[in-house]
């Protein structure tokens, strides 16, 4: 079997990029021939086609890399010839694209389907269903574009705050309706049970949903399964994650800052230069930064607790993953996929944007004995790559 894979980016920028990078490798480790398809980028990574990657765009260069940007997003450029020479020299089964909006396009996909090959789409965030992508509409979760009216991207200026941008992303949601993307692909992969709920709601046929969680890549995996999870924990609780007003931050800082537990933040994000300066006096918060995967391994395993504060609609958090996979109870939003990772054997629920009952969940939880052993090992055999690879293969990659 031969697979393409198709992402914006071919390096670790960011959690769908991990993803591919991920998938990749365990493809090949289980005899899969596997080729990248990306965006021209000088931080990708070598790849054997990278001479044949769509050219680079811009969004916030001169007019005319503005123009340029604007055609790809409606299929237009080279992107089409270089991706049609990519199929025809590897002559994929499969072609498996991520997140493809803007910097690629969707055209990719009805390039592969007239030819016949399989398409699959994982589905890394709501861009299907929102021209936004997040669903957020002054910082609270919005569906107001779920039933086609997608003009609400202009009326709201829902980019950035900008009329020539929402445009955009309102012309390009017209070219690539629900209708034209359905009928391209074979199947989309969404990784938590909220994303197929929210896609068939927003009126895609459920028949071509599968359901699977992503995985802890095999390198990952063997850092949390080298771990004791019944180790002494200290006496702090983390958070792990971008510091943005999306993630819920400032209401985890202001509720840490009254209540008698350490916090570490592990992260940066567009608030952290402001929460830091808030937050400089207070004792028991400590902001580390960003950490390497072996760090935030060990801090997990140290902690008595981590939190998923979030105030938008989560797919599947890695964050929450690693912090199960580290034996570590997760206090959680009642928001997008992260009530299906968490039960009453390894975390607590909490609703979102609400300060008193986010302080109720840490103060229980942190009281509370858990089995840490028994938390790790669930989550260390449901997010396991075995299990991935055996429905890629057997469910998504043939029909």
């Amino acid at each position: 079997m031969r697979v393409l894979l198709v992402n914006k980016f071919y390096y670790p920028r960011g959690g769908d990029c991990v993803v591919v990078l991920n998938t990749e490798s365990l493809l090949r480790e289980n005899g899969v021939e596997t080729q990248v398809f990306a965006m021209e980028y000088p931080e990708n990574l070598q790849a054997h086609y990278q001479e044949q990657f769509a050219s680079r765009v811009s969004f916030s260069g001169s007019k005319s890399e503005q123009w340029t940007a604007l055609k790809r997003t409606l299929g237009l450029g080279d992107v089409k010839d270089r991706f049609e020479a990519v199929l025809d020299d590897f002559k994929p089964d499969v072609v498996h694209m991520h997140n493809i909006h803007s910097y690629l396009s969707p055209v990719v996909g009805e390039l592969a389907h007239k030819r016949g090959i399989r398409v699959v789409w994982t589905l890394h965030d709501y861009k299907l269903l929102c021209p936004r992508y997040d669903c957020l509409l002054a910082g609270k979760p919005c569906e107001k574009c779920f039933d086609g009216a997608k003009s609400n991207v202009i009326t709201h200026r829902c980019m950035k705050g900008s009329l020539p941008a929402s445009v955009v992303a309102w012309l390009e949601a017209l070219k690539w309706n629900r209708s034209r993307l359905e009928k391209n692909t074979d199947m989309f992969i969404c990784p938590s049970q909220f994303m197929a709920d929210k896609m068939k709601s927003g009126g895609f046929d459920s028949r071509k949903f599968i359901v699977l969680n992503n995985f802890l890549d095999p390198v990952k995996l063997q850092q949390y399964q080298a771990l004791d999870p019944n180790a002494a924990r200290e006496d702090y609780y983390c958070f792990v994650g971008r510091i943005s007003a999306e993630k819920g931050i400032e209401n985890l800082l202001e509720v840490a800052s009254r209540l008698p537990y350490r916090l570490k933040v592990a992260g940066t994000g567009t608030l952290e230069p402001e929460m830091r300066l808030k937050y400089a006096g207070c004792k028991n918060i400590e902001f580390l930064g960003m950490l390497e995967a072996p760090e935030v391994a060990h801090l997990l395993a140290g902690a008595q607790l981590s939190v998923m504060p979030s105030q938008c609609y989560e797919n599947n958090p890695l964050s929450v993953v690693e912090s199960l996979c580290a034996g570590t109870p997760v206090a959680g939003s009642d928001i997008g996929g992260i009530p299906e990772l968490i039960n009453s054997e390894n975390g607590i629920i909490f609703q979102p944007f609400d300060k008193e009952s986010l302080a109720d969940a840490i103060t229980t939880s942190m009281a509370k004995q858990w089995n840490h052993d028994k938390i790790a090992g669930e989550a260390l055999q449901r997010f396991a790559p075995d299990a991935h690879i055996r429905h890629l293969m057997s469910e998504v990659y043939r029909s």
